[in-house]
C-alpha cells in the first residue's frame, strides 16, 4: 500500500534512478509485506510512476476538499497483449478511468491504483508500465495519490492487471444521463471508431498493424467545451467495450427509445475496416478508447459539430443517426442500398480483454 499525501507536480518518471534489489523479475516474496515488499515499491515503482523521492508512504490519501458535487469511478484492465500499437496497459488504465468520469460531465482529479502482478513478470516491464502511468496521469492532469501491489504465483496472471478508481468534480447543473434521450435528438461521435480494439486484435492474433494505434485519450477537454456551449446535450458515452453499437444499445435501452444511425457517415479507418473483414466482426462493435458518443438537441448539431472540428480529438466529428419512437431498446442501422439491420449488444469471446 502506498498514498502520497502531495503528489501533484510528479518527477519525471524517465530520469528517477531504479534500482532491480538483485532480482530482474518479480517474485512471491514481493507480494509478502516484508523487506522484498519495501524493496519493489521504494527501488522500482515509486521511482517508475515519478513519486521517488516525496513524501513518507501512508497508508491512506488526504485529499483537499472538492469543489462541487464529487464523482467516483472504478475500473479493471486485463488487456491482453500487455503492449500493442499505441499503447499499453497502462496508459490505458489511466484514460480508461478519466474518461468514465469525464462523459458524466466530471473533470478527473485524484486517481488510485492497484497492480496485481504475475510471479516471474520481468521488472523491465514492469517499469516501462508504471511509466506509462505516471505519462499518461500529467496527460490527463490527475495525481496519482494512493496504490497498491499483490503478486500472485506464475500461471495465476498473464503479467499484470491493474485496477484504477478516480474522484472527480461535477459542476452545478450538469445533468447527463443516458435516460435523456429523446425523439429528434440528433447522435454525434468524434472521430473514427474501433482503432483502440483493431490494434489490440491485430498484435493478438499477428496480423498486419499498418496505420493502426490506439485512440485511447482523456476526453474531458473535449466534453467539457461541447458542454460550455450547449448545457442541454442529453448524455455522452465512451464506447468502449462493445463499441458503438453498445453504446447506443445503453442508451436506446434507458431512454425507452429507438437510435437510427447511417453506416455511411460513421468514421472507420481503412486499416481498422481491414481488421475487422480478416476477423469477421463488425467495426461498430469494436471497442474505442478514445472517442466520444453524444445525444444532443436537433439544433445544436451544427455549433457543437464546430466545437468538435476545433479539438485535436474531434476533428474528424460527425452527424451519424437520430433518436426516434419505436421498440424500445432498438438500434437500426441504415446500410448500403437502403437496407436496415438491427444491432444489439456483442456476443462471444474474440472480442474480451480489449481493456
Amino acid at each position: 500500500m502506498f498514498s502520497m499525501t502531495n503528489s501533484a507536480n510528479l518527477v519525471d518518471a524517465a530520469r528517477a534512478p531504479l534500482a532491480f534489489g538483485g532480482t530482474e523479475r518479480v517474485l512471491l516474496s514481493h507480494g509478502s509485506g516484508g523487506s522484498a515488499s519495501r524493496e519493489l515499491l521504494e527501488e522500482i515503482l515509486l521511482p517508475a510512476l515519478g513519486l521517488w523521492g516525496r513524501e513518507p508512504v501512508e497508508e491512506q490519501a488526504v485529499l483537499a476538499p472538492i469543489s462541487g458535487r464529487p464523482a467516483l469511478t472504478t475500473d479493471s484492465f486485463v488487456v491482453s497483449p500487455l503492449f500493442y500499437p499505441g499503447g499499453d496497459i497502462g496508459r490505458l488504465s489511466v484514460f480508461g478511468t478519466v474518461n468514465d468520469l469525464a462523459v458524466g460531465g466530471a473533470i478527473p482529479r485524484d486517481l488510485a491504483l492497484s497492480f496485481i502482478l504475475e510471479e516471474g513478470l520481468p521488472m523491465p516491464t514492469l517499469v516501462q508500465i508504471a511509466r506509462s502511468v505516471a505519462r499518461a496521469c500529467a496527460e490527463a492532469r490527475v495525481r496519482l495519490v494512493t496504490g497498491d501491489t499483490k503478486v500472485v504465483e506464475r500461471g495465476k496472471a498473464e503479467g499484470l492487471y491493474i485496477t484504477t478508481t478516480a474522484v472527480g468534480t461535477l459542476a452545478a447543473g450538469v445533468d447527463l444521463s443516458v435516460r435523456r434521450a429523446r425523439p429528434g435528438d440528433a447522435v454525434l461521435v468524434s472521430g473514427a471508431l474501433g482503432e483502440h480494439g483493431a490494434a489490440v486484435l491485430a498484435e493478438r492474433e499477428g496480423l498486419r498493424s499498418d496505420g493502426l494505434a490506439s485512440d485511447a485519450a482523456p476526453l474531458y477537454g473535449l466534453v467539457q467545451s461541447m458542454l460550455a456551449v450547449e448545457p442541454r446535450i442529453r448524455c455522452f458515452r465512451d464506447p468502449t467495450r462493445g463499441g458503438l453499437a453498445s453504446a447506443l444499445t445503453t442508451i436506446a435501452c434507458a431512454s425507452s427509445a429507438v437510435i437510427r444511425i447511417e453506416r455511411s457517415r460513421i468514421p472507420v479507418s481503412p486499416a481498422v475496416e481491414r481488421v475487422c473483414e480478416t476477423l469477421e466482426v463488425d467495426p461498430l462493435s469494436v471497442a474505442s478508447e478514445g472517442r466520444v458518443v453524444a445525444v444532443v438537441p436537433p439544433e445544436s448539431v451544427e455549433r457543437l459539430l464546430h466545437v468538435m472540428h476545433s479539438h485535436p480529438l474531434g476533428r474528424d466529428a460527425a452527424l451519424v443517426g437520430q433518436v426516434m419512437v419505436g421498440r424500445p431498446g432498438s438500434v437500426i442501422v441504415h446500410g448500403p442500398g437502403g437496407v436496415d439491420h438491427e444491432v444489439g449488444e456483442l456476443v462471444g469471446e474474440r472480442m474480451s480483454r480489449v481493456c
